[in-house]
């Protein structure tokens, strides 16, 4: 809980000792305003908070940050305008105008994270950013009151809404930071300050704006030459990722290694999957060995297991406290399993897709046994790697799929691909619409199969599931 003052400060460059309001948390949705919330007005694309200022006070926020005329019949207090030090501010509720909310919004999360005595972890890559920050997050909170970013909160929005989360008893914040341009995870570091960084891999998702995957890895190592020195700032990369393993010589920090190698610091063995049931594995550390399984699905999940021992580690946790954060993780993000009115089983990972992350959704599939069949739909956003990254989903699908359905143009590829694979023509069929997939998959299933469900979000592919799921 932060106070008017926090948010006066750094507006203002003065601390007003009267300025002793009380605020909860930020809100940029006045749906979600709860009682003693600053809300922050964004004129967006599609909306323009102000209109909703009224509403969020309606449910029970307290200030708002403004940059434009509003409606609402409440005081307004101009920041634009010098105010005496001993200015005597109205009653709640009541706005705030500043030049512009959402730098003013990171000037305000920036100066209450710079106030709290707390660590942060930072996490950027490709792929695998919210699954490693849940199992980082079940991992230190077996020590330390620690608040993690809610969902995608990962942007120049949402990173400053997650400070404003962060109590004075708070110990440890955990943060994605995306990236779509050069630039970027700098400014969110300069925010969030974090001391240890994560890096997962560099894929290809992104690279239409970003251009290569070469500055993808320049843009996610910003967080990397974000960090402090050593002994205070550590960096954790993935010695498996030929793009990652150079980036120690961009920092000061310290260096853990993590991956399969044994050149690594931490470094895991003798995996196996085990479908639903979860992964086992056996971790190296400075040579000692520890055997476990855990309920993450996917032999790729060891490099998520990896990277929250990793963390662990670095915070001083004890290797008991490791295990029981691992082990008994309730976290298995966005991919969920299923029942159809059929009998068979399906694997809903319809939140987003990446040439990495259906290549492991794919993996995942041919762990499980049955009659394997890949849904599979366009991926977004993938730049001059378009081509080759449906070309390798589509041959991998092809190894292990009985039935390969395809959804929308940049499917066809997928359907392309595998059929120069040598899948059969007659198993092998890209559809224009969900309502399509959906008919062809009721005379398709059968008890015992296994379906793949995977897409960009943008194609909405969740329907398909949830046409077809039968209720428990």
């Amino acid at each position: 809980m932060f106070t008017l003052a926090d948010v006066l400060e750094p507006l203002t460059g003065i601390r007003y000792a009267n300025a002793t309001l009380a605020l909860s948390e930020a809100v940029v949705d006045s749906r979600q305003a709860i009682p003693a919330a600053l809300f922050v007005a964004i004129a967006g694309e599609r909306t323009d908070g102000h209109a909703y200022v009224e509403a969020a006070f309606k449910n029970g926020a307290s200030l708002a940050l403004v940059q434009q005329d509003i409606a609402a019949a409440i005081p307004v207090v101009d920041l634009r305008q010098p105010l005496a030090a001993q200015y005597t501010f109205p009653p709640a509720p009541f706005a705030l105008r500043v030049e512009d909310t959402i730098a003013a919004l990171q000037a305000v999360a920036a100066g209450w994270r710079r106030s709290l005595n707390i660590r942060v972890i930072g996490i950027t890559g490709s792929v695998g950013k919210s699954t490693t920050k849940e199992l980082v997050a079940d991992v230190l909170s077996q020590r330390y009151r620690t608040v993690k970013n809610l969902g995608n909160f990962n942007n120049e929005i949402g990173l400053p809404l997650t400070l404003l989360k962060l109590s004075r008893g708070t110990e440890r914040a955990i943060t994605e930071m995306g990236f779509y341009v050069p630039g970027e995870i700098r400014q969110l570091c300069e925010m969030a300050q974090p001391q240890v960084g994560i890096l997962t891999n560099i894929g290809t998702v992104h690279a239409e704006r970003a251009g290569s995957q070469e500055v993808i890895a320049r843009g996610k190592s910003e967080l990397v030459q974000s960090l402090p020195a050593a002994p205070e700032g550590t960096a954790i990369l993935n010695f498996d990722d030929p793009w990652i393993r150079p980036m120690n010589s961009l920092t000061q920090a310290n260096i853990l290694y993590y991956g399969l190698n044994p050149q690594a610091d931490l470094w895991a063995d003798q995996i196996e999957g085990h479908g639903l049931e979860g992964i086992s594995f056996r971790l190296h550390y400075r040579g000692d060995a520890y055997s476990m399984q855990v309920p993450l699905i996917g032999q790729h999940s060891v490099h998520t297991a990896l990277r929250a021992t990793a963390a662990g580690l670095v915070e001083g946790l004890s290797w008991p406290e490791i295990v029981e954060g691992l082990t008994h993780s309730g976290n298995q993000l966005r991919l969920v399993a299923v029942k159809t009115q059929q009998g068979a089983l399906m694997l809903d990972d319809t939140y987003n897709a990446s040439p990495e992350s259906t290549l492991a959704a794919l993996n995942l599939l041919d762990e499980i046994p049955g009659r394997h069949i890949a849904v599979l739909g366009g991926m977004f956003e993938l730049g001059q790697y378009e081509k080759s990254g449906h070309e390798m989903v589509g041959i991998r699908a092809a190894e292990i799929a009985e039935y390969i359905l395809t959804l929308g143009e940049k499917g066809k590829m997928i359907a392309a691909a595998a059929l120069q694979s040598g899948c059969p023509a007659q198993k092998v069929t890209n559809y224009d619409t969900t309502d399509q997939v959906v008919e062809a998959l009721r005379g398709l299933l059968r008890e015992g199969d296994v379906v793949l469900v995977k897409g960009s979000h943008g194609l909405r592919m969740d329907r398909i599931v949830s046409d077809l799921e039968v209720e428990e």
